[in-house]
């Protein structure tokens, strides 16, 4: 597997070895050893799989006291995927890293506990599966605006679709984090 490092520490872009041929393809979506050896060691303990349709947008999400590393990939569909340093101590607080992974590339983005993070859909439908470093707790939830101008992500989507939760989300300044000050 190749392993592209990112302008955020930690934050990976893996791409897996794929053997196709004329039957279709395989390839290994986690293996432990190889994915040490690449920095990823924490143990996962919660696998997730979501479904959406074109123009939905989730995030940009994170939980505050327990943050879960995430391993991210798309097994049908293409997204556009954003981890983004919500972390006012960090040197490269508000800056963020944005690829697009789908079922033709099979690229994986590894994003560290600490980071927040969201996608939006760009094919019709996509199923997004990710494996989590921490148990989901709804009580240690937190999340930024999608169009935090603070962020500046360049989303592929002027109008995109939100849960009522994710609309309400907001900035990185009305959260008393503030990029540059």
């Amino acid at each position: 597997m190749k392993i592209i490092e990112t302008a955020l520490p930690g934050v990976l872009i893996i791409e897996p070895k794929v053997f196709g041929d004329a039957r279709g393809f395989f390839l290994e979506t986690f293996q432990a050893e190889r994915y040490r050896e690449a920095g990823i060691a924490q143990p996962f303990v919660q696998d997730n799989h979501s479904r959406s349709q074109r123009g939905v947008l989730r995030g940009l999400h994170f939980q505050r006291s327990r943050p879960q590393g995430k391993l991210v990939r798309v097994s049908c569909g293409a997204v556009y995927d954003v981890a983004a340093d919500v972390d006012p101590a960090s040197p490269t607080f508000g800056r963020h890293v944005g690829v697009e992974l789908d079922d033709g590339n099979h690229r994986q983005m590894w994003i560290p506990p600490g980071y927040a993070h969201g996608f939006c859909v760009i094919s019709e439908v996509a199923d997004l599966e990710y494996k989590c470093t921490d148990f989901y707790r709804p009580e240690d939830e937190a999340g930024v605006i999608w169009n935090d101008p603070g962020l500046a992500i360049p989303w592929p989507v002027e109008h995109p679709l939100l849960s009522a939760k994710d609309a309400k989300l907001p900035t990185l300044g009305q959260m008393g984090r503030t990029p540059g000050g």
